[in-house]
């Protein structure tokens, strides 16, 4: 029996056959992965292989210095927060050495409670003429993409604001893992645009060399939002401690035409957050701000393809899946999917070093789910395969041949005309004829029924293989499709429990019609052809040849309840039974006579 393969899964469901096919299991796996990619369903995902993949350390700008609040300056100088007069210090110490800008992650929204000190602070904010200060403001719980609108806005008090030279918000908006991978641009409160903290020194900066910035070059999200590209992890810009500077270790000069971050820099003032570079160790606030300044000074921009494009790569990549997949063996498969791993990172890498960001992450999980379901779909398509010749097939041979045919596979079969010596087997039900003028049409089909019944059991028993119903009577093959030993002995224990369990059905249709029916049954041993026999549009598994056609006379010739061998099949088996000679008998179709012998019991 020639199996051909299809790549697709045949169910049926309410009688009706369903094909599903691999094409259109891809096809809804795509539409997924799209629709998950449109609504960011999986971008915890794409985040994981962005910072797996694209993000990495360089070098840091040396323009970039950050004058650290460390627990070395929190020892010096005394419990944090300080004595305004003690930033004031810091600032005319710097400003001695002529920094391009001076910014101060540190909000001072209130006065303190010595106007004098805020009074120095006001002062050598004034003769500096290049702080930036920071703010913040605080939104709703969600809000909707666009330019977001402040509820409240925290700044430094009005007299400290007036004199510095420029202001910036300090908001972040962690992703939902709480890694910070983007920069808030601007946001919107009372009808005033805030710039952010690092934009408002990126563009001093920029003044103090004679050159201007241009905000339009931003590639912004729909929050106002600009990817980060970290340049250096936790530690890795130059830093200073406050009081080193204050106490003149650090010379004046050190600091000219470049920008000072003064900032937080130890884990006791909470000021610190997960990065795509480090999620464990996390980076201070005024690092991500020197990250974020040298990405500006750079101009090292990077714009997310749109999804629509993603979408576009993912359906070319399901493409390929299909193609590739569909007919390869596992193993190749999975080395064609590392490949196709492989190539995504390289690409994806080779496009964020050019300004691009692609959504690795779902493409890469749509490749290996896909793979994952392609295999699951082949094993289901072998499993239906394997269960529908077990249903077909397993209504002519025992159980355990059909298991041995699928386990050999095509190997195991075959088929399409082998000829091997076999043992044929034939019974009819003598007395029926009679028997129907009797009954009425549904119990014949029932007695018929257990009398067949009965044949296929005991054939299958002893792993016979069933040919075929020829109205009342019942053909059996030996030793095909698969090789059977000793199969002449089968067929006469086959015929021999046939013999027994008619007891049972004679005693029940004595008592029921008072006629009784009984086997006659012949066996004979010899060389045949088996294998699909037919046309292209109708075949049947089956044997043909001489054997099968003594087989068939030597039925013919039993008389009731009588079992016929040949002489061919009683010297192969004759010291394991029982039977009487009858001699020589003439059959239709051979010249030569056939000796043949009656069994009577299995010894």
């Amino acid at each position: 029996m020639a199996i051909k393969r299809y790549q697709a899964l045949v169910l049926w469901k309410g009688g009706r056959c369903m094909q599903i096919r691999l094409g259109q299991v891809i096809a809804v796996l795509t539409a997924l992965a799209v629709l998950f990619m449109y609504r960011g369903t999986l971008d915890s995902v794409d985040f994981f292989f962005q910072d797996k993949f694209m993000q990495h350390e360089s070098t840091t700008d040396n323009r970039v210095v950050i004058v650290g609040i460390d627990d070395e300056s929190i020892q010096n100088v005394g419990k944090w927060p300080w004595n305004r007069s003690v930033h004031a210090q810091l600032i005319d110490m710097l400003a001695q050495g002529c920094p391009a800008v001076i910014a101060f992650d540190v909000t001072f929204p209130v006065p303190s409670d010595d106007p004098e000190d805020d009074m120095e602070l006001i002062d050598a904010m004034k003769r500096a003429g290049n702080v930036v200060m920071s703010r913040y403001g605080t939104f709703e719980a969600s809000a909707k993409q666009g330019t977001l609108e402040a509820l409240e806005l925290s700044e430094p008090f009005p007299e400290l604001k007036a004199a510095a030279a420029g202001l910036g918000h300090i908001n972040t908006i962690p992703d939902e893992d709480q890694v910070v991978r983007k920069s808030l641009h601007t946001f919107n409160y009372k009808g005033q645009l805030i710039e952010s903290f690092s934009w408002g020194i990126y563009k001093m900066f920029k003044k103090h060399i004679g050159q201007q910035v241009n905000p339009k070059e931003l590639p912004l999200d729909g929050f106002n939002r600009y990817h980060i590209p970290y340049a250096g992890g936790p530690g890795q810009f130059e830093a200073v401690p406050y009081s080193s500077v204050i106490n003149g270790d650090v010379p004046p000069d050190y600091f000219r035409d470049r920008i000072v971050l003064v900032g937080p820099y130890t884990v006791g003032l909470k000021d610190d957050y997960p990065t795509p570079l480090d999620y464990k160790t996390k980076m201070y606030g005024v690092e991500i701000h020197a990250n974020i300044i040298q990405a500006l000074l750079e101009r090292n921009f990077k714009q997310e393809l749109d999804w629509k494009w993603n979408a576009a790569i993912l359906v070319f990549t399901a493409s390929a899946v299909y193609y590739l997949f569909r007919k390869t063996h596992p193993g190749i498969s999975f080395i064609v999917l590392v490949a196709m791993i492989a190539g995504l990172i390289f690409g994806g890498k080779y496009l964020y070093g050019k300004g691009v960001i692609i959504s690795m992450g779902y493409l890469i999980s749509f490749l290996i789910i896909s793979y994952i379901v392609v295999i699951g779909f082949n094993y289901m398509k072998e499993l239906l395969e394997r269960r529908r010749v077990t249903d077909i097939f397993g209504r002519y041979v025992a159980p355990q041949v059909v298991s041995q045919i699928l386990e050999s596979g095509e190997e195991g079969l075959r088929l399409g005309g082998t000829r091997r010596e076999l043992t044929v087997l034939f019974v009819d039900i003598r007395g029926f004829t009679p028997l129907s003028e009797q009954a009425e049409p549904e119990e014949i089909v029932e007695i018929l029924n257990e009398y067949l019944d009965l044949t296929a059991t005991c054939i299958f028993r002893y792993d016979g293989t069933l040919d075929k119903f020829i109205g009342d009577a019942t053909m059996a093959i030996f030793n095909a499709p698969l090789l059977l030993e000793d199969h002449p002995m089968k067929a006469v224990q086959a015929a021999w429990a046939m013999k027994e369990g008619a007891v049972a059905l004679e005693k029940k249709l004595m008592e029921r019609f008072g006629r009784s029916v009984k086997f006659g049954i012949g066996i004979h041993t010899g060389p045949a052809v088996f294998g699909n026999i037919g046309s292209k549009t109708r075949m049947d598994y089956t044997a043909i040849g001489d054997t099968v056609n003594t087989a068939a006379r030597l039925e013919s010739n039993s008389k009731p309840g009588q079992i016929i061998l040949s002489e061919t099949v009683y010297e192969t088996v004759k010291e394991r039974i029982t039977a009487v000679p009858l001699g020589e008998i003439k059959v239709k179709g051979k010249e030569q006579g056939i000796r043949i012998y009656e069994l009577e019991g299995l010894t």
